[in-house]
């Protein structure tokens, strides 16, 4: 197993008292992980949502609906 680093930052809260926190920073393989998930989460979400949309507008018959989401809908395609 990889020995994780370990690096602290000190931040100052303005405050009446003089106390100083220090904030563990969090590695950047944790930072990346989680930036891809959240990424690869609103991606499909709005991916269904779009879809959701488009379908509505077909079974309502809106013409002008569905040409305006399936314009938004487009790059979702090319995957």
């Amino acid at each position: 197993m990889k020995k994780a680093k370990v690096s602290f930052r000190l931040n100052w809260f303005p405050s009446d008292e003089s106390v100083i926190h220090a904030k563990r920073e969090l590695p950047y393989e944790i930072k990346l992980a989680s930036t891809l998930v959240l990424d690869e989460l609103c991606y499909n979400w709005n991916k269904s949502n779009l879809e959701k949309q488009v379908n509505e507008a077909i079974d309502f018959g809106d013409y002008e609906q569905f040409e305006k989401v399936s314009q938004m809908y487009k790059p979702y395609t090319f995957e």
